[in-house]
Order: C-alpha cells, then sequence, then structure tokens
C-alpha cells in the first residue's frame, strides 16, 4: 500500500482560509452584539457566549473587544505602504501619498452603508477611537520607508519624510470624520482630495503669497 504524503503547504493555507472564515465571522456577531448593546456594556464573556464558544476560543482569534471591531481596517497600514511603494519615481511625495491612500479608502467605497456604520461605532466610543489611531502611530514607519524606498535613488527616512506620512493619515481622519458627519453623503475621494489640497506645497506657497 502506497502512503498518502500531505503537503504542508496545501494544510497550512486551508487552515489559514480556515482561521479566516472563523475570525471574519466572530468579528461580525461581536459587531452586530456592540450595535445592539453598547460597546461598553458587552463584555468579552458575552461575546463568547453570544458566538458558541468559550472565552479562551474567543481570545485566540482576538485579544480585545478593540480588536474585534479593528480588525477589518488591520491589514490597511501594510497595503497603504505597498501602494506608496509602487508609484513611479518621478511623482512627488504628496500626489504618492494621496494616491497610496486609494488602498485605505477602497473598504469604505465597496460597501459605504457598513464602512458608515462601523465608522460611527469607532468615533463614537473612545477606547475604539484610541485604540484606532494607535494603529494608525503604527503604520507610520512603514509608511515614510514606503515613501523613501520609491525613488530610483532610495534614501533614508528623513524628517520631512516622517511629517509628509503623519499629515497625509491626517487628511485620512479629517476626511473620514466629514464624510461620516454627513452620513455617508458627500464623496470621501473629493473629501481627501480637498484635504491634500489645503496641505500640498502649492497652496502653501499661494496662502503665503496672499
Amino acid at each position: 500500500m502506497t502512503a498518502r504524503v500531505g503537503v504542508p503547504g496545501v494544510r497550512t493555507k486551508t487552515r489559514d482560509i480556515a482561521r479566516a472564515a472563523v475570525r471574519a465571522e466572530l468579528a461580525q456577531m461581536a459587531f452586530d452584539l456592540f450595535l445592539r448593546e453598547g460597546f461598553e456594556k458587552v463584555t468579552l464573556d458575552d461575546l463568547a457566549t453570544a458566538a458558541g464558544v468559550s472565552r479562551s476560543t474567543f481570545l485566540r482569534y482576538f485579544g480585545s473587544k478593540e480588536e474585534a471591531v479593528l480588525s477589518v481596517l488591520e491589514a490597511h497600514g501594510e497595503q497603504v505602504a505597498d501602494a506608496v511603494r509602487a508609484r513611479p519615481a518621478e511623482e512627488d511625495d504628496w500626489t504618492a501619498l494621496r494616491r497610496g491612500l486609494d488602498a485605505a479608502i477602497e473598504h469604505y467605497r465597496q460597501d459605504p452603508n457598513q464602512a458608515l456604520t462601523t465608522t460611527r461605532l469607532i468615533l463614537g466610543t473612545p477606547a475604539l477611537c484610541a485604540r484606532q489611531l494607535e494603529k494608525q502611530r503604527g503604520w507610520l514607519p512603514a509608511l515614510a520607508n514606503a515613501l523613501a524606498e520609491r525613488t530610483d535613488s532610495p534614501q533614508l527616512v528623513t524628517l520631512d519624510i516622517s511629517v509628509k506620512a503623519a499629515a497625509a493619515l491626517a487628511c485620512l481622519n479629517i476626511a473620514l470624520d466629514y464624510w461620516t458627519a454627513s452620513d455617508g453623503d458627500l464623496d470621501l475621494v473629493d473629501l481627501l482630495d480637498q484635504a491634500f489640497a489645503a496641505l500640498s506645497p502649492r497652496q502653501g506657497d499661494r496662502t503665503q503669497a496672499n
């Protein structure tokens, strides 16, 4: 009899897919419960009971209540950095950052209703808002490195590069604030364009000239 030999890579990929599916299902369940009961009132035990799993099992997928909500956004930092790194070398930094942020707002464009509900929950919950800002701060090194590396002659991350990366994320947050306040009626792309235009070098030159 010939023994069947498994393929480790296939098994690993299958496990990863299964884990991602369970994680997504738990995240949606948690999100629905937060909307019904209020984020602050729901405990980890409540989440585990609603999901029909033990507390320890839930914590294997999410280390905290905050992570159960913010997991949908966790890949954005890496996606934006990759998008910035892929921009043409001759493109100015500010334009590269603006175009790179398209990767972050794609989620909002694909499912605006779900994105609006999620953003409202985050902005209306101090713990979630603080954790989201903390996560974004963690994006900064990767974003600054991507900006420095995308040219034909990669450079070290300088102060001005770090400032540009931080300003770009501030523009994203302000655009999202205005978009959420409008109940999604305003166009998020236009809002982000306007935010970037307000800080563009040419806009700054015009302001000084006046």
